[in-house]
């Protein structure tokens, strides 16, 4: 009787602990499947290589980015296939909060000075309320330093162009995202006097990872109005290379500038005609203060 009681009091403790995990396994399923989780990582930087991506930085990071763009490859060896001539833009963004961030450069390019700010509205998301993209805007200006050998010096205004880019983006796996990228552009004083002040470039950008570090970008924009009968639409492809803090993005390029007014009003090289250029972007991020 004794021995009956004693199975019967086991019994009853393992199917308590059964039924208690069983619980808590079903109250982990429900868990899951009510929590929302942001999709991340879709670029390795804020920039696909010219435009701007659809990632944002962390609340209080810093990113100091050092941006190089050398001469056209087929000049051939006299100039050491363009690396005998080079431009560069150096600057620093910061992440402000989780969905806006802002940043300033500088341009040898024309002595370009440039700053922007970009606001997330929507990001991509799982679970319930599940967003199936991210959206963000982006709006900017830049003022050209150069000094002018003009009779009639430009004013501030005269130097200065403003533009506005809506990003609109998708990871659809663990390897691929694709963004479209469209921006206005306005200059006061175009390159050239032929040229439009207004200018609308459709773009797209692209990435594609091949490995745990490296991955595969592209960026094209195609303006719809030239500001210039030479001018030719912006194309880049490159490989990012991620190590630690830091964000190497290895590049062709058809265009000579690295701000928007500049790789979209001064391109004038074909990049399938052998018009391109090697350059390289350098991102290294520092947490400047901690975000929640």
């Amino acid at each position: 009787m004794k021995l009956f009681i004693i199975a019967l009091a086991l019994l009853c403790n393992v199917g308590t602990q059964a039924q208690t995990a069983d619980t808590t396994d079903l109250l982990s399923a429900v868990d899951k499947k009510d929590t929302r989780e942001y999709v991340s990582s879709a670029f390795k930087s804020t920039r696909v290589i010219n435009a701007h991506s659809m990632e944002m930085l962390g609340k209080g990071a810093l990113d100091f980015r050092i941006l190089h763009r050398f001469g056209e490859v087929s000049n051939g060896v006299n100039q050491l296939f363009g690396l005998d001539q080079a431009s560069m833009r150096m600057g620093f963004d910061y992440g402000i909060s989780r969905n806006v961030m802002a940043g300033l450069g500088r341009s040898t390019l024309r002595k370009e000075i440039d700053v922007f700010i970009k606001a997330r509205f929507l990001r991509q998301s799982t679970g319930p309320h599940s967003s199936p993209l991210s959206l963000l805007i982006a709006a900017g200006a830049m003022v050209s330093t150069e000094k002018s050998f003009a009779a009639v010096k430009p004013s501030f205004t005269d130097r200065s162009a403003y533009y506005i880019q809506l990003i609109a983006g998708r990871k659809f796996s663990p390897a691929f995202s694709l963004q479209f990228s469209p921006v206005f552009l306005y200059t006061n004083t175009p390159f050239n006097a032929e040229g439009d002040k207004a200018l609308f470039a459709p773009g797209i950008g692209a990435r594609y990872k091949i490995s745990r570090r490296v991955a595969f970008t592209a960026d094209y924009h195609h303006p719809v109005n030239k500001m210039d009968s030479i001018n030719t639409s912006p194309l880049s492809v490159g490989v990012d290379i991620e190590t630690g803090g830091h964000v190497f993005q290895l590049h062709f390029s058809n265009a000579a500038g690295m701000n928007e007014r500049a790789y979209l009003t001064q391109t004038t090289g074909r990049f399938f005609e052998g018009d391109i250029r090697f350059g390289f972007n350098l991102s290294r991020i520092f947490q400047i203060r901690k975000g929640r």
